[in-house]
Formats: C-alpha cells, structure tokens, sequence
C-alpha cells in the first residue's frame, strides 16, 4: 500500500513540474503591475498570475536539495510558501526583479524544510550550524577528502572559507556522520532482549536521593532564618544588602546610608557572619555549608 501512494505522489510531482514548466515567463513590467495589484489592492487574480509564473523557480531550487532523502513533492511544497512569503513582502520600490526576492525566500524555506527533516536530532541552531549543514560536503570533495574523519588541513580549510569556529566544523562533522538510531534497537543482532535505551544512564537524582535533598535544603532554610533572627537588626540589614540581596550593594553604598565609613561596614559584616557561623555550628548545622559563610 505505502509502495503505491509513494508511487503516485512521484507521479503527481512529475506531471506538477512538467505543468509548471509550461508557464510563460513575465517581464519586468508585468512582475511589478501584478506584485503593486496584490499589495495595494488584494487582487488575487494578480496574486496566482504573479506566483504561478515563478512556480519553476520553486521546481528548480527544490531540485538542489533533493539528495538529502527528503520527497521533492514535500520540498516543493515547503518552496511554493517561501513564494507567497516572498509575494506577501515584496517591495516594487526597490527596483529589484520578483524573482531575485523570490529566490532568496523560496530558499530559506526549503533550507528550514530540510534542516528540520533530515534527522529527529534538530542538526542547525544557529547561522554557522546552516551554512556548514548545506557546505561541508561541497568543501570536502573540493578538497578530495573522503577520510572517515576530516583531516586537520581539511577542517582548517572549512573554518576559513566559511567563517565558522573550529568547534562548530568539528560538531557538524560528527552530526552528518551519523545515522538515526531506535532507542527500541536491539544491542546486537542476537536475539537479546537489551536495547539501546536500556544502557541509557540517567544522571538525574532518583526519588530517594531527590527527596532526601529537598529536606535537607528545607530544613537548612529554617535554621538560617532562625540564626538570622539573632543578628542585630544592624548586622541583619547589612548581611541582607551584601549576601542575600539579587543585586549586592557595595560597603561605600551601606556606609553611605547608615552614616558609617566603608571600613566600619566590613567590619561589623565579618563580625556578624563570625556569628552566624557559630550559631549554624551549634544548631548542628552542616559544615559545608556553615563554611560558605566566609568573610
């Protein structure tokens, strides 16, 4: 069945380019009379004759991606909304030709298209990430490097005629030399009952540790304030602006409002954290954390 619907959607794609081949070409008064009619007046009439001329521009850059295992009915279909974008943003006051504009639009769409659909791991983040996903093979026959893992001339090359950091060279290279693997695989070809997921470590807490540790963190909050509460209301303000506050303030900006000198605040902040320590320190408070408590 999947034979047959595969089969017909190539056929459809066929008979689509063929019928978008046949479309005549516009001049450059044409392009710009339909594109001000749509965008000044919403003629859809001027909106479909406009885009319909360039539907072979969509055939042709969905045909350079097409290596990447993606159905080239799906990248045309990604490029005709990278059309209308284009169509919906073009700006007859540049003096540009619809079809560069378009170009550029159709493009970035079947790119986002291919870089989201390539693998279930999402391979570009960034602009660096896109431009080495579309040109590190283009660079590597270039420079005839069919190695397993890229020379370093070869990934100092890459980083020079792309503008990307060595890091980035290395990570992508890792990314396109891998496949896709089910977590539900099977370890070996034997008939184990060990799959992949099952050798996954997960290094987050489990129940015990992470109940344990937010009773500690609960009850190591209930002695602080409780020692805190023995400071003189002082010591408290200045321990809160130095050590508690989102923003510390500085010991010229506390002298500066309670009339003390810069000296006299640190001063009274190590006498007062010097207490606090060893109120922690009775309360049987933990070392670690009483020791943080430094000046």
């Amino acid at each position: 069945m999947a034979s047959v619907e595969t089969g017909n959607s190539e056929k459809s794609s066929r008979d689509f380019i063929k019928f978008v081949m046949k479309m005549p070409l516009l001049e450059r008064d044409q392009e710009l009379e339909l594109a001000r009619l749509w965008l000044e007046e919403q003629d859809e009439r001027a909106l479909h004759e406009l885009t319909r001329a360039h539907m072979r521009l969509v055939v042709a850059v969905a045909a350079k991606y097409r290596n990447y295992g993606l159905p080239m009915s799906d990248l045309i279909q990604e490029g005709n909304i990278g059309l209308m974008q284009a169509a919906s943003r073009f700006d007859i006051e540049r003096g540009v030709r619809f079809s560069t504009y378009a170009g550029w639009w159709i493009r970035a769409s079947v790119q986002d298209f291919v870089l989201r659909n390539w693998s279930i791991v999402r391979t570009g983040t960034t602009a660096a990430h896109k431009s080495l996903f579309f040109n590190l093979r283009r660079l590597r026959a270039r420079i005839n490097d069919g190695g397993v893992h890229m020379s370093e001339q070869a990934r100092d090359y890459v980083t020079r005629n792309l503008g990307v950091r060595r890091e980035d060279v290395e990570l992508m290279e890792a990314r396109l030399s891998a496949d896709d693997r089910s977590l539900n695989a099977p370890v070996a070809d034997e008939e184990m009952s060990t799959e992949w997921q099952d050798l996954l470590i997960c290094e987050r807490d489990g129940p015990d540790r992470a109940t344990a540790l937010k009773l500690d963190t609960q009850k190591h909050r209930a002695m602080l304030v409780d020692a805190l509460k023995q400071l003189t209301s002082r010591e408290l303000s200045i321990i809160k602006s130095r050590r508690i506050a989102e923003t510390p303030a500085t010991l010229e900006e506390i002298g500066g409002h309670m009339g003390l000198s810069k000296e006299r605040v640190r001063q009274i902040e190590s006498e007062a954290l010097k207490k606090l320590r060893m109120i922690l320190v009775n309360s049987q408070y933990t070392e670690a954390v009483a020791a943080s408590l430094h000046d």
